[in-house]
């Protein structure tokens, strides 16, 4: 990540967005060392690719931050507040470069001020997908430790909320390069495919490109919602359903997907050789770049 605006915002006030930003230097300190999302990852946050100053999918990832937020019992966020950062970081981004990211985080708070929430927007240009295109992945399959169903049985724990705490999945992505492979798909203990560390499954079963659901405490996946929309407007065939570890490891293809990387195809899973798909690939990557919004 090479850090090149950054926006802090005054989330005590009714102004107009452009009022309730300051810019500040992104490489200079702005948290306190009581902030709970420094000490205990207790906040939210989206990252948002933008590709030639235009922040891609803009709405549906305020639209899941929305929703972290009421998971959290955060303050709601003020949506035009966030908007207003998110174009102001993109516009400063497109002096920059051609494609690059914005980071926008809502903590709960300084540990000493608990009724003052922090916010800021952070733009930056991503180390993955580069010109050449979505980098093809060595995966492994981990096991999450949770049953398909932990969003019903346990709401506690957070499952499909885009908090701050990504220790375990900073961890899971370690494992996966000590097994020297990219990246992770993560299953539940009774057999089901659910997401990876920041990234949504796409599968394509017998001709049918499948996903698992939400309701397994599943993200929302933005950049795959997209995807399926292309897809769609193409004729192929789309589906939303649970997905048993047999079936992906017999997949005619399979793609991580995230803003940042865009759809990226798996070349293996954990170690079995996966057919890569380069011309859907390339397809899914251009729709996705030439999104307006």
């Amino acid at each position: 990540m090479h850090p090149l605006t950054l926006h802090r915002l005054d989330l005590g006030t009714d102004a107009e967005p452009a009022a309730a930003l300051t810019r500040v230097d992104p490489r200079k300190a702005l948290l306190t060392a009581t902030d709970l999302s420094a000490t205990r990852g207790d906040g939210i946050f989206e990252t948002v690719v933008v590709v030639d100053g235009v922040p891609q999918a803009l709405e549906p990832h305020l639209d899941r931050f929305e929703r972290s937020a009421a998971m959290l019992d955060l303050p709601a966020p003020r949506r035009e507040l966030w908007r207003g950062a998110v174009l102001a970081a993109a516009e400063e981004l497109r002096r920059h470069t051609p494609r690059g990211a914005v980071k926008f985080v809502l903590s709960r708070g300084d540990e000493a001020n608990t009724a003052s929430a922090t916010g800021w927007a952070l733009g930056f240009a991503p180390d993955t997908r580069a010109g050449d295109g979505a980098p093809e992945l060595d995966v492994v399959l981990l096991d999450r430790g949770y049953r398909h169903d932990v969003a019903q049985t346990s709401p506690w724990l957070l499952q499909g909320a885009k908090t701050l705490s990504y220790a375990v999945n900073m961890a899971a992505l370690r494992e996966a390069r000590r097994r020297g492979a990219h990246d992770v798909i993560f299953t539940s203990i009774d057999g089901f495919v659910l997401e990876g560390p920041h990234s949504t499954v796409v599968a394509r079963v017998d001709g049918v490109y499948v996903t698992p659901p939400t309701d397994l405490g599943l993200l929302p996946g933005t950049t795959q919602a997209d995807v399926f929309a292309a897809l769609t407007g193409w004729g192929e065939a789309v589906a939303t359903r649970r997905v048993d570890v047999a079936e992906l490891r017999d997949a005619d293809a399979v793609w991580l997907c995230s803003s940042t990387r865009g759809a990226a195809p798996v070349r293996s899973l954990d170690g079995a050789a996966v057919v890569v798909d380069a011309e859907v690939t390339a397809s899914l990557n251009e729709a996705l770049d030439a999104r307006k919004a």
